[in-house]
Protein backbone atom coordinates (compact mmCIF):
# COMPACT_ATOMS: atom_id res chain seq x y z
CA UNK A 1 0.00 0.00 0.00
CA UNK A 2 1.28 3.22 -0.61
CA UNK A 3 1.88 5.93 1.99
CA UNK A 4 0.95 9.02 1.75
CA UNK A 5 2.53 12.29 2.56
CA UNK A 6 1.13 14.46 5.34
CA UNK A 7 1.16 18.27 4.48
CA UNK A 8 0.22 18.78 7.91
CA UNK A 9 3.09 21.52 9.55
CA UNK A 10 4.22 19.53 12.87
CA UNK A 11 3.52 21.77 16.40
CA UNK A 12 6.41 24.59 16.97
CA UNK A 13 6.37 22.50 20.38
CA UNK A 14 8.08 19.15 18.81
CA UNK A 15 11.02 20.67 18.16
CA UNK A 16 11.15 20.40 21.86
CA UNK A 17 12.72 16.80 22.10
CA UNK A 18 15.22 17.91 19.58
CA UNK A 19 16.31 20.96 21.96
CA UNK A 20 16.18 18.56 25.18
CA UNK A 21 18.51 16.14 22.90
CA UNK A 22 21.23 18.95 22.13
CA UNK A 23 21.41 20.05 26.26
CA UNK A 24 21.59 16.22 27.11
CA UNK A 25 24.33 15.96 24.87
CA UNK A 26 25.95 18.75 26.10
CA UNK A 27 25.65 18.59 29.53
CA UNK A 28 25.46 14.72 31.00
CA UNK A 29 28.82 14.21 30.33
CA UNK A 30 29.65 16.85 32.86
CA UNK A 31 27.03 15.86 35.59
CA UNK A 32 27.15 12.37 35.11
CA UNK A 33 30.28 11.60 33.59
CA UNK A 34 30.62 7.83 34.56
CA UNK A 35 26.81 6.92 33.33
CA UNK A 36 27.27 8.92 30.32
CA UNK A 37 29.80 6.44 28.91
CA UNK A 38 27.92 3.28 28.89
CA UNK A 39 26.40 2.83 25.53
CA UNK A 40 23.35 1.23 26.75
CA UNK A 41 23.12 4.20 28.98
CA UNK A 42 23.35 7.05 26.21
CA UNK A 43 20.87 4.01 24.00
CA UNK A 44 18.13 5.12 27.01
CA UNK A 45 18.59 8.38 27.03
CA UNK A 46 18.10 8.71 22.95
CA UNK A 47 15.11 6.65 23.28
CA UNK A 48 13.08 8.56 26.00
CA UNK A 49 14.11 12.02 23.79
CA UNK A 50 13.27 10.10 20.81
CA UNK A 51 9.78 8.40 21.83
CA UNK A 52 7.61 11.47 21.39
CA UNK A 53 8.63 12.00 17.98
CA UNK A 54 8.47 8.34 16.96
CA UNK A 55 5.19 8.22 17.74
CA UNK A 56 4.01 11.74 16.16
CA UNK A 57 5.52 10.83 12.83
CA UNK A 58 4.66 7.14 12.67
CA UNK A 59 0.66 8.31 12.65
CA UNK A 60 1.35 11.57 11.38
CA UNK A 61 4.16 11.23 8.62
CA UNK A 62 5.39 7.76 8.05
CA UNK A 63 6.56 8.44 4.54
CA UNK A 64 8.99 11.03 6.61
CA UNK A 65 9.77 8.48 9.33
CA UNK A 66 10.84 6.18 6.65
CA UNK A 67 12.76 8.71 4.88
CA UNK A 68 14.52 9.77 8.30
CA UNK A 69 15.21 5.97 8.55
CA UNK A 70 16.79 5.39 5.05
CA UNK A 71 19.07 8.63 5.53
CA UNK A 72 19.88 7.39 9.24
CA UNK A 73 21.12 4.02 7.52
CA UNK A 74 22.76 5.74 4.58
CA UNK A 75 24.71 8.17 6.90
CA UNK A 76 25.90 5.85 9.66
CA UNK A 77 27.19 3.14 6.55
CA UNK A 78 28.75 5.90 4.97
CA UNK A 79 31.15 6.77 8.53
CA UNK A 80 30.78 3.10 9.56
CA UNK A 81 32.56 1.61 6.16
CA UNK A 82 35.35 4.68 5.88
CA UNK A 83 36.14 4.20 9.78
CA UNK A 84 36.62 0.36 9.40
CA UNK A 85 38.85 1.02 6.25
CA UNK A 86 40.67 3.91 7.15
CA UNK A 87 41.57 1.90 10.38
CA UNK A 88 43.59 -0.65 8.05
CA UNK A 89 45.56 2.28 7.34
CA UNK A 90 48.90 2.73 9.46
CA UNK A 91 51.50 5.37 9.77
CA UNK A 92 54.73 3.47 10.52
CA UNK A 93 57.57 5.57 11.78
CA UNK A 94 58.00 8.88 13.11
CA UNK A 95 57.18 12.45 11.96
CA UNK A 96 58.57 15.38 14.64
CA UNK A 97 55.61 17.04 15.84
CA UNK A 98 56.36 20.23 15.00
CA UNK A 99 54.02 23.37 14.56
CA UNK A 100 55.08 22.83 10.80
CA UNK A 101 54.15 19.42 10.17
CA UNK A 102 50.66 19.87 12.16
CA UNK A 103 50.05 22.50 10.02
CA UNK A 104 51.27 20.70 6.77
CA UNK A 105 48.83 17.61 7.64
CA UNK A 106 45.81 20.02 8.43
CA UNK A 107 46.42 21.53 4.71
CA UNK A 108 46.89 17.94 2.62
CA UNK A 109 43.22 16.98 4.59
CA UNK A 110 41.78 20.82 3.11
CA UNK A 111 42.46 19.41 0.33
CA UNK A 112 41.99 15.82 0.00
CA UNK A 113 38.56 16.51 1.49
CA UNK A 114 37.37 18.23 -2.11
CA UNK A 115 38.15 14.52 -4.04
CA UNK A 116 37.09 12.09 -1.21
CA UNK A 117 34.62 14.30 0.58
CA UNK A 118 34.93 15.62 4.53
CA UNK A 119 34.28 12.32 6.30
CA UNK A 120 36.96 10.08 3.80
CA UNK A 121 39.64 12.56 4.91
CA UNK A 122 38.73 13.01 7.84
CA UNK A 123 38.78 9.14 8.74
CA UNK A 124 41.83 8.56 6.29
CA UNK A 125 43.98 11.41 8.28
CA UNK A 126 42.80 11.82 11.94
CA UNK A 127 44.85 8.36 13.21
CA UNK A 128 47.87 10.03 11.59
CA UNK A 129 47.36 13.53 13.10
CA UNK A 130 47.11 11.61 16.64
CA UNK A 131 50.46 9.16 15.92
CA UNK A 132 52.32 12.19 14.88
CA UNK A 133 51.24 14.25 18.18
CA UNK A 134 51.46 11.30 20.31
CA UNK A 135 54.42 12.70 21.86
CA UNK A 136 52.98 16.18 22.52
CA UNK A 137 50.93 16.97 25.82
CA UNK A 138 48.27 19.16 24.69
CA UNK A 139 46.74 18.55 21.53
CA UNK A 140 43.34 18.97 21.53
CA UNK A 141 43.67 21.98 20.31
CA UNK A 142 44.87 20.87 17.07
CA UNK A 143 42.12 18.35 16.60
CA UNK A 144 39.32 20.94 16.91
CA UNK A 145 41.55 22.83 13.88
CA UNK A 146 40.84 19.38 12.30
CA UNK A 147 37.17 19.60 12.26
CA UNK A 148 37.30 23.11 11.28
CA UNK A 149 39.43 22.34 8.19
CA UNK A 150 39.21 19.00 7.11
CA UNK A 151 35.45 18.18 8.44
CA UNK A 152 34.27 20.85 7.01
CA UNK A 153 35.04 24.31 5.52
CA UNK A 154 37.78 22.04 3.25
CA UNK A 155 35.20 20.41 1.01
CA UNK A 156 34.11 23.15 -0.78
CA UNK A 157 35.33 23.09 -4.35
CA UNK A 158 33.61 19.97 -5.85
CA UNK A 159 30.08 17.96 -5.20
CA UNK A 160 32.14 15.06 -3.68
CA UNK A 161 33.34 17.17 -0.83
CA UNK A 162 30.22 17.90 1.35
CA UNK A 163 26.22 15.85 0.86
CA UNK A 164 24.89 19.23 0.16
CA UNK A 165 27.04 20.46 -3.07
CA UNK A 166 26.11 16.95 -4.16
CA UNK A 167 22.49 17.47 -3.48
CA UNK A 168 23.23 20.56 -5.65
CA UNK A 169 24.66 19.02 -8.56
CA UNK A 170 21.44 16.31 -8.30
CA UNK A 171 19.38 19.17 -9.02
CA UNK A 172 21.34 20.79 -12.12
CA UNK A 173 24.29 22.57 -10.71
CA UNK A 174 27.18 22.11 -13.09
CA UNK A 175 29.97 19.80 -11.40
CA UNK A 176 32.85 22.16 -12.13
CA UNK A 177 30.23 25.33 -10.96
CA UNK A 178 31.91 24.75 -7.05
CA UNK A 179 35.47 25.58 -8.53
CA UNK A 180 33.84 29.09 -8.26
CA UNK A 181 33.83 29.01 -4.75
CA UNK A 182 37.88 28.78 -4.87
CA UNK A 183 38.89 32.62 -2.95
CA UNK A 184 36.56 31.99 -0.21
CA UNK A 185 37.49 28.36 0.46
CA UNK A 186 41.62 30.01 0.16
CA UNK A 187 40.89 32.65 2.10
CA UNK A 188 39.59 30.93 4.86
CA UNK A 189 41.12 27.90 5.06
CA UNK A 190 45.25 30.27 4.49
CA UNK A 191 43.93 32.17 7.70
CA UNK A 192 42.92 29.28 9.86
CA UNK A 193 46.34 27.28 8.96
CA UNK A 194 48.42 30.28 9.67
CA UNK A 195 46.16 31.01 13.21
CA UNK A 196 46.97 27.47 13.93
CA UNK A 197 50.52 27.35 13.42
CA UNK A 198 50.37 30.70 15.33
CA UNK A 199 48.95 28.99 18.44
CA UNK A 200 50.55 25.64 17.85
CA UNK A 201 54.41 27.48 17.87
CA UNK A 202 53.05 29.15 21.39
CA UNK A 203 51.86 25.60 23.00
CA UNK A 204 54.75 23.81 21.08
CA UNK A 205 57.38 26.49 23.59
CA UNK A 206 55.54 25.97 26.08
CA UNK A 207 55.75 22.06 26.46
CA UNK A 208 58.17 20.48 29.16
CA UNK A 209 61.91 21.36 27.50
CA UNK A 210 62.68 18.15 28.39
CA UNK A 211 60.51 16.77 26.39
CA UNK A 212 61.21 18.63 23.22
CA UNK A 213 64.93 18.33 23.47
CA UNK A 214 63.88 14.22 23.63
CA UNK A 215 61.62 14.76 20.62
CA UNK A 216 64.21 16.98 18.75
CA UNK A 217 66.89 14.98 18.90
CA UNK A 218 65.10 12.51 17.58
CA UNK A 219 65.43 9.14 20.66
CA UNK A 220 62.19 8.62 20.63
CA UNK A 221 61.80 7.49 16.62
CA UNK A 222 61.69 3.73 16.06
CA UNK A 223 65.46 2.94 15.03
CA UNK A 224 66.00 2.06 11.61
CA UNK A 225 62.21 2.48 10.43
CA UNK A 226 61.54 4.85 7.88
CA UNK A 227 58.18 6.57 7.40
CA UNK A 228 55.78 4.75 5.69
CA UNK A 229 52.37 3.37 5.13
CA UNK A 230 51.14 0.12 6.09
CA UNK A 231 47.90 -1.28 4.63
CA UNK A 232 47.54 0.47 1.31
CA UNK A 233 45.14 -2.13 -0.39
CA UNK A 234 42.40 0.08 1.86
CA UNK A 235 42.71 3.01 -0.22
CA UNK A 236 41.58 0.80 -3.11
CA UNK A 237 38.27 0.13 -0.87
CA UNK A 238 38.92 3.92 0.27
CA UNK A 239 38.30 5.63 -3.19
CA UNK A 240 35.45 2.42 -3.84
CA UNK A 241 33.36 4.05 -1.14
CA UNK A 242 33.98 7.68 -2.85
CA UNK A 243 32.97 6.38 -5.90
CA UNK A 244 29.72 4.76 -4.50
CA UNK A 245 28.31 7.64 -3.28
CA UNK A 246 28.98 9.53 -6.27
CA UNK A 247 27.63 6.73 -9.17
CA UNK A 248 25.74 4.56 -7.21
CA UNK A 249 21.90 5.11 -6.05
CA UNK A 250 20.25 3.26 -3.15
CA UNK A 251 20.01 0.22 -1.71
CA UNK A 252 23.06 -0.46 -4.43
CA UNK A 253 25.16 2.29 -2.71
CA UNK A 254 24.95 0.93 0.94
CA UNK A 255 25.64 -3.04 -0.10
CA UNK A 256 28.71 -1.45 -2.08
CA UNK A 257 30.07 0.13 0.78
CA UNK A 258 29.27 -2.68 2.89
CA UNK A 259 30.93 -4.88 0.59
CA UNK A 260 34.33 -2.62 0.73
CA UNK A 261 34.56 -2.55 4.87
CA UNK A 262 33.84 -6.33 4.90
CA UNK A 263 36.68 -7.06 2.51
CA UNK A 264 38.79 -4.36 4.28
CA UNK A 265 38.44 -6.58 7.61
CA UNK A 266 39.58 -9.79 5.82
CA UNK A 267 42.42 -8.92 3.93
CA UNK A 268 43.81 -6.15 6.72
CA UNK A 269 46.06 -8.20 9.32
CA UNK A 270 44.81 -7.87 12.91
CA UNK A 271 48.17 -6.52 14.09
CA UNK A 272 48.02 -3.51 11.82
CA UNK A 273 44.48 -2.53 13.34
CA UNK A 274 45.62 -3.22 16.52
CA UNK A 275 48.82 -0.45 15.54
CA UNK A 276 46.13 1.76 15.46
CA UNK A 277 44.19 1.11 18.67
CA UNK A 278 41.20 0.11 16.37
CA UNK A 279 37.79 -0.48 18.14
CA UNK A 280 34.68 0.05 17.20
CA UNK A 281 33.36 2.05 20.31
CA UNK A 282 33.79 5.07 18.35
CA UNK A 283 31.09 4.57 15.45
CA UNK A 284 28.91 2.69 17.94
CA UNK A 285 28.79 6.07 19.93
CA UNK A 286 27.74 7.68 17.25
CA UNK A 287 25.36 5.36 15.71
CA UNK A 288 23.65 5.63 18.79
CA UNK A 289 23.45 9.66 19.27
CA UNK A 290 22.77 11.00 15.77
CA UNK A 291 19.71 7.77 15.68
CA UNK A 292 18.15 10.54 17.95
CA UNK A 293 18.99 13.56 16.83
CA UNK A 294 17.79 12.17 12.64
CA UNK A 295 14.71 11.26 14.23
CA UNK A 296 13.96 14.00 16.95
CA UNK A 297 15.24 16.98 14.15
CA UNK A 298 12.58 15.86 11.55
CA UNK A 299 9.55 18.52 13.11
CA UNK A 300 12.39 21.59 12.54
CA UNK A 301 12.88 19.92 8.63
CA UNK A 302 9.63 19.97 8.43
CA UNK A 303 8.58 23.24 10.06
CA UNK A 304 11.82 24.32 7.88
CA UNK A 305 10.26 23.48 4.48
CA UNK A 306 6.63 24.39 5.00
CA UNK A 307 7.28 28.01 6.45
CA UNK A 308 11.24 28.56 4.76
CA UNK A 309 9.29 31.48 2.23
CA UNK A 310 7.47 33.22 5.02
CA UNK A 311 11.38 34.19 6.71
CA UNK A 312 11.91 36.97 4.26
CA UNK A 313 14.56 36.13 3.36
CA UNK A 314 15.95 37.64 -0.04
CA UNK A 315 20.01 38.92 0.15
CA UNK A 316 22.87 36.70 -0.51
CA UNK A 317 24.26 37.36 2.82
CA UNK A 318 20.77 36.19 4.44
CA UNK A 319 20.86 32.85 2.92
CA UNK A 320 24.63 32.26 4.25
CA UNK A 321 23.83 33.24 7.40
CA UNK A 322 20.11 31.96 8.12
CA UNK A 323 21.09 28.23 5.45
CA UNK A 324 24.68 28.04 7.72
CA UNK A 325 23.26 28.59 11.38
CA UNK A 326 20.74 26.08 10.58
CA UNK A 327 23.33 24.19 9.23
CA UNK A 328 25.35 24.07 12.49
CA UNK A 329 22.71 22.00 14.22
CA UNK A 330 20.47 20.50 11.84
CA UNK A 331 21.35 18.03 8.49
CA UNK A 332 22.76 20.33 6.07
CA UNK A 333 22.10 18.38 3.24
CA UNK A 334 18.00 18.96 3.65
CA UNK A 335 18.75 22.12 5.26
CA UNK A 336 20.90 23.11 1.99
CA UNK A 337 18.24 22.00 -0.44
CA UNK A 338 15.14 23.97 1.27
CA UNK A 339 17.31 27.11 0.80
CA UNK A 340 18.11 25.81 -2.67
CA UNK A 341 14.62 25.76 -3.87
CA UNK A 342 14.07 29.00 -1.60
CA UNK A 343 16.68 30.72 -3.79
CA UNK A 344 14.45 29.05 -7.14
CA UNK A 345 11.19 31.08 -5.97
CA UNK A 346 13.41 34.49 -6.27
CA UNK A 347 14.79 33.80 -9.43
CA UNK A 348 17.20 31.78 -11.65
CA UNK A 349 20.86 32.62 -12.91
CA UNK A 350 20.64 33.72 -16.07
CA UNK A 351 23.59 31.91 -17.17
CA UNK A 352 22.61 28.30 -16.16
CA UNK A 353 19.16 27.36 -16.28
CA UNK A 354 17.23 26.24 -13.54
CA UNK A 355 19.62 27.02 -10.87
CA UNK A 356 19.45 29.87 -7.81
CA UNK A 357 20.90 33.41 -8.89
CA UNK A 358 24.74 32.38 -8.84
CA UNK A 359 25.10 34.94 -6.20
CA UNK A 360 22.66 33.37 -3.66
CA UNK A 361 23.64 30.11 -4.69
CA UNK A 362 27.38 30.88 -3.30
CA UNK A 363 26.20 32.26 -0.06
CA UNK A 364 24.04 29.24 0.13
CA UNK A 365 26.67 26.53 -0.70
CA UNK A 366 29.55 28.21 1.79
CA UNK A 367 26.59 28.81 4.76
CA UNK A 368 26.11 24.96 4.70
CA UNK A 369 29.27 23.56 4.55
CA UNK A 370 31.47 25.90 6.40
CA UNK A 371 29.37 26.26 8.98
CA UNK A 372 28.66 23.02 9.94
CA UNK A 373 31.95 23.69 11.85
CA UNK A 374 30.37 25.54 14.69
CA UNK A 375 29.03 22.82 16.94
CA UNK A 376 30.18 19.09 17.21
CA UNK A 377 26.71 17.78 15.49
CA UNK A 378 26.57 20.09 12.17
CA UNK A 379 27.92 17.51 10.48
CA UNK A 380 28.73 13.79 10.38
CA UNK A 381 32.66 13.41 10.68
CA UNK A 382 33.15 16.31 13.35
CA UNK A 383 31.54 14.19 16.44
CA UNK A 384 32.95 11.32 14.72
CA UNK A 385 36.90 12.84 14.80
CA UNK A 386 36.41 13.83 18.88
CA UNK A 387 35.21 9.90 19.98
CA UNK A 388 38.56 8.63 17.65
CA UNK A 389 40.34 11.34 19.70
CA UNK A 390 38.70 10.55 22.98
CA UNK A 391 39.00 6.95 21.81
CA UNK A 392 43.15 7.51 21.81
CA UNK A 393 43.25 8.94 25.22
CA UNK A 394 42.67 13.03 23.91
CA UNK A 395 40.43 15.30 26.30
CA UNK A 396 38.49 17.19 23.97
CA UNK A 397 36.17 19.85 24.87
CA UNK A 398 32.63 19.58 25.90
CA UNK A 399 29.46 20.52 23.68
CA UNK A 400 29.36 23.76 24.38
CA UNK A 401 33.28 24.36 25.01
CA UNK A 402 33.71 23.60 21.35
CA UNK A 403 31.32 25.98 20.57
CA UNK A 404 33.50 28.46 22.26
CA UNK A 405 36.27 28.04 20.39
CA UNK A 406 33.82 28.07 17.19
CA UNK A 407 32.17 31.37 18.05
CA UNK A 408 35.59 33.31 18.69
CA UNK A 409 37.11 31.87 15.60
CA UNK A 410 35.10 30.89 13.20
CA UNK A 411 32.43 33.44 13.64
CA UNK A 412 34.49 36.23 13.28
CA UNK A 413 36.04 34.53 10.08
CA UNK A 414 32.41 34.09 8.64
CA UNK A 415 31.95 37.97 9.40
CA UNK A 416 34.79 38.47 7.13
CA UNK A 417 33.74 35.95 4.17
CA UNK A 418 29.70 37.73 4.48
CA UNK A 419 31.39 41.15 4.38
CA UNK A 420 33.97 40.16 1.47
CA UNK A 421 32.03 38.35 -0.89
CA UNK A 422 28.24 38.65 -0.23
CA UNK A 423 27.88 42.47 1.40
Amino acid sequence: MDVIHSTEIPPLISVLPFILLLLAIAFLPLIKGYWWESHKNKAQAIGIFSLPILLYLLFKDPFQLVHAFEEYIAFILLLGSLYTISGGIALVGEVIPTPAATTLLLGLGMVLANFIGTTGASMLLIRPLLKIMATRKTVHHTVIFFIFLVSNIGGCLTPLGDPPLFLGYLNGVPFTWTFKLWKPWLLLGSGLLILHFVLDYLIWKKENPFNISRIMEGNWKSPGVKLHLEGKINFVFLFGVVLSVAFLGSPYREIFMIGMGVLSILVTPDELRARNSFTYDPIYEVAILFLGIFITMQPALLILRSKGQTFGITEPWQFFWISGTLSSFLDNAPTYLTFFNLAKSLGTSGSIPGIPEEKILEAISLGSVFMGANTYIGNGPNFMVKSVAEAAGIKMPTFFGYMLWSIGILIPSFLIISYLFFD
